[in-house]
């Protein structure tokens, strides 16, 4: 059904359409990460989009770590197979370094929250393989303590984003973080599992969210894996079917 054409909203949209215009001769776009002019707002300029390592195939099927020569589809790797994650597949948009690098610790340290909206559009993309299996958004949680200091959680502003856009159910609150554990920075991936243990849980109230679904869980980096996997354990002895992981980054190293 065609709605009539009204005075009042195609006056509020050429207002809106004046009002963009207007933000845009004052306060021009640029690029998120250096500032440079850019064509649209919220948007990297062509030197820093050139700058990102993007992972595309040929990866991993299960840790989506990329494969320096395609051997065809399907294929999993070393790594993988001698010590398969807790998760079942994991994607990421790109590297962690160089631009990429600066993005997520602008977004993490230097409360900008508005690169959540840039960032989780470029997670949606790089996730459309999961998108369509996955039943609920759920973000890796920080620490009470920590949410404090930091006063948001950077994976949650990402995931609400990738809900948006996919227009998938999102639920903040499914997962928590029980154990304040210390920074991972540092450790070796030993210590990294060691220091996650039990840090997550699902509450009772919660396990309805969870119970029979596969969860989308969404952080910023992934780094070897050791939060991922603690945090999918819990939402599997919740009763999620299965666990997929999607984040902006993840460190890539010569023998993943």
């Amino acid at each position: 059904m065609h709605l009539a054409w009204s005075p009042v909203r195609h006056g509020t949209a050429l207002l809106r359409a004046g009002l963009r215009g207007a933000i845009g001769i004052v306060y021009p776009p640029s690029c998120i990460a250096c500032q440079a002019a850019t064509g649209e707002a919220q948007a990297l300029c062509p030197t820093c989009w050139g700058d990102i390592g993007f992972i595309e195939r040929p990866y991993c099927e299960r840790l989506g770590t990329p494969f320096a020569v395609d051997l065809g589809e399907g294929l999993v790797s070393p790594a993988a197979i001698a010590d398969p994650p807790v998760f079942a597949r994991a994607r990421a948009v790109c590297r962690f370094d160089g631009t990429a690098r600066e993005l997520v610790h602008r977004l993490k340290y230097g409360d900008r929250t508005d690169l959540a909206l840039t960032l989780g559009r470029m997670m949606t993309q790089s996730g459309r393989e999961l998108l369509p299996d996955a039943d609920l958004v759920v973000p890796v949680p920080l620490h009470r303590t920590r949410l404090w200091t930091r006063r948001f959680n950077q994976a949650a502003a990402l995931a609400q984003t990738v809900s948006r856009q996919s227009g998938l159910p999102y639920a903040p609150l499914a997962l928590t973080r029980v154990k304040r554990t210390r920074q991972q920075v540092g450790l070796t991936r030993t210590q990294r599992a060691e220091n996650l243990q039990g840090a997550f849980k699902v509450a009772p109230s919660a396990r309805p969210q969870i119970e029979g679904r596969r969860i989308l869980l969404v952080d910023d980096v992934l780094t070897t894996g050791s939060t991922a996997n603690a945090a999918a354990r819990a939402l599997l002895r919740a009763g999620a079917s299965a666990v997929d992981i999607l984040t902006f980054a993840r460190v890539v190293t010569d023998g993943a």
